[in-house]
């Protein structure tokens, strides 16, 4: 939550209460309403000055938390603290609206639970017990209430975006990687630790063999070291495509995290389009709306070529080049023609050109320009992924050999107790592929050739393997390098993960899609809105009916059984004229 909020609004809230436990031995407290609006005119203008604006979800939360700061300063009756406490909910619940991510959702339930427990104690006084008496009752409370937060949750109906709500700007909260494709660009992820998307085999737990090229966008517009993707994706059809038989074809089921633009992922050669999606010129996925919630779909890939014609246009667009080649990159590309024109053996005398002449795989290779072409083969010849893709595509071009780059994700780590491989955008990586006739579009990955293991692993995998070998430095201490070692530590990573997992799917995702799924396995129809929510308060009524009956069965005071044979004794002596003083005892 914190997060998305200037920093210094929390340090003034935690400074309000520290002053508080100060002043209020000593009977201080926030009196005079004068410095009252000038401290809330400052705030303001601090949290102007932060944002730039006041309109926005995260400023009207800082200027909460900020008056919420002050009312704790002169606080001083029940009542004040009564407020105090509404108002720290009403926090709780802005939390959630900045995000809905596990971690924070745990925090604002046990901030939630805290302030019950507070009020608890707070009408209890000093009585003994001080500590364990409010929890326990605050878990009865609880406790009472989650059958209610329950069914409202399953039946209550809901509009389309779940649980997952992103209110402001949502330009501010794209991530990953672009269409465009620059030096640097990926290079600037590889220490990004944010999910990119959770992925599922159901027909296998442990995934595919080999390893996995995630395709998310293909560019096809070079400029030598820089490359971009269409600005406005060319929608194909797919019916028209031979579908590939069960034991040729990868099912997924992915779990994507919103990323403010429009592509999916999926392993290479996608078929069979998922409900909101297209497929793409370049056998790519990408989403009829920008992604800003999180989005689950079923795709199949398949394990063969699919595409075995290049169309006129095709062929055009993979050929095209800038006139900024220099003489001594077309001379290198023209020289593997020359040898040998078939495509394969210049893509072999390619690949073997990175491998055989010094080039280094590395996070940091400097900066580079879309013209630095001849530097970077002739001269650096140090670089990272993005680097090798844009270059090694250009020579193909060069060389005749039509070829295209693709972004995507490359490997994933594998959750043993959820069953899934989370990728993250550390895992971006850009691959090339070229057309050969007898075979279609290939995969060609340039990187391999400097960097072997790379396309078995995770990029962090990758790095860690690299680091205990010596041949790349980490800037992390070593006491941070041991932990990440140990197996305990990543025992309770992979739970976390997992949890994080079950919390995305099954609660944020539990949209009106998913709501009327349910639905129809318990042999109900989803009428409508109105009419379910007239049966779901209705059943919450019944249930409210029930606990209140069953409550006063409860505190019903019991009555003596000798007691009350007694007095039903003394009212039969009353009615044949015997009657008890109000003196008298039974003796």
């Amino acid at each position: 939550m914190l997060g998305s909020l200037a920093s210094w609004v929390a340090w003034f809230f935690l400074l309000a209460l520290a002053l508080k436990f100060w002043m209020e031995p000593r009977g201080y407290r926030l009196r005079s309403t004068i410095l009252k609006l000038i401290l809330a005119g400052l705030m303001l203008g601090a949290i102007f000055l932060s944002y730039a604006t006041l309109k926005g979800i995260e400023p009207a939360v800082s200027f909460l938390a900020v008056l919420v700061s002050i009312k704790i300063l002169e606080a001083h009756t029940a009542r004040e603290f009564h407020a105090i406490v509404m108002m720290a909910w009403v926090l709780c619940l802005c939390g959630f609206l900045l995000s809905q991510d596990f971690a924070v959702a745990f925090c604002l339930f046990v901030a939630f639970a805290l302030l019950i427990a507070a009020l608890v104690q707070f009408h209890r006084g000093s009585s003994p017990g001080a500590f364990w008496v409010p929890l326990a009752t605050t878990f009865k409370l609880l406790a009472q209430a989650a059958p209610v937060v329950v069914l409202l949750f399953l039946l209550f109906p809901r509009i389309n975006t779940g649980l997952q709500l992103r209110i402001g700007d949502f330009h501010a909260a794209m991530t990953g990687f672009s269409d465009r494709l620059s030096p640097g660009g990926i290079e600037a992820l590889a220490n990004s630790s944010e999910i990119a998307f959770r992925a599922e085999f159901p027909d296998s737990r442990t995934g595919p063999p080999g390893p996995m090229y995630w395709r998310g966008l293909v560019m096809w517009r070079c400029e030598g070291m820089e490359w971009r993707g269409p600005y406005s994706p060319t929608a194909i059809s797919d019916s028209s495509r031979p579908y590939p038989a069960r034991d040729k074809a990868i099912r997924q089921r992915i779990t994507i995290a919103p990323h403010g633009q429009r592509w999916m992922f999926a392993l290479d050669r996608p078929v069979g389009i998922p409900s909101g999606a297209a497929l793409a010129r370049g056998n790519y996925l990408y989403s009829v709306r920008a992604i800003r919630k999180p989005h689950r779909y079923e795709v199949l890939s398949s394990i063969e070529p699919i595409d075995k014609e290049l169309d006129a246009y095709e062929r055009r667009q993979a050929l095209q080049l800038p006139a900024s080649i220099t003489p001594a990159v077309r001379e290198l590309a023209a020289s593997w023609a020359t040898h040998d024109s078939e495509p394969r053996a210049i893509v072999k005398s390619a690949l073997q050109f990175f491998r055989t002449q010094g080039f280094r795989y590395s996070l940091s290779p400097g900066e580079y320009n879309k013209n630095d072409l001849e530097e970077f083969l002739f001269h650096r010849r140090t670089g990272f992924c993005e680097h090798y893709a844009a270059s090694f595509a250009t020579l193909m071009r060069l060389a005749g050999i039509p070829a295209r780059v693709v972004e995507g994700y490359l490997g994933g780590e594998y959750n043993d107790l959820g069953g899934f491989f989370l990728v993250r955008q550390a895992d971006t990586h850009a691959w090339c592929e070229v057309w050969i006739p007898e075979n279609g579009w290939m995969r060609v990955d340039p990187t391999t050739a400097v960097a072997p293991d790379r396309a078995g692993l995770d990029l962090s995998s990758f790095l860690a393997g690299r680091v205990a070998s010596g041949e790349m430095a980490t800037g992390r201490s070593a006491l941070f390098t041991r932990l990440t070692r140990l197996a305990l530590v990543n025992q309770i990573r992979s739970i976390w993960e997992a949890l994080n997992y079950q919390w995305d799917t099954r609660v944020l995702g539990f949209d009106a899609d998913v709501q009327d799924v349910f639905l129809t396995s318990l042999g109900l129809t989803k009428s409508g809105p109105l009419p379910l929510a007239m049966q779901v308060l209705i059943v919450i009524f019944v249930l409210l009916i029930i606990y209140a009956g069953w409550t006063q069965l409860r505190t019903r005071r019991r009555v003596d059984r000798i007691q009350a044979l007694y007095e039903r004794y003394c009212q039969k002596l009353a009615r044949i004229g015997v009657r008890r003083d109000p003196c008298e005892g039974p003796v």
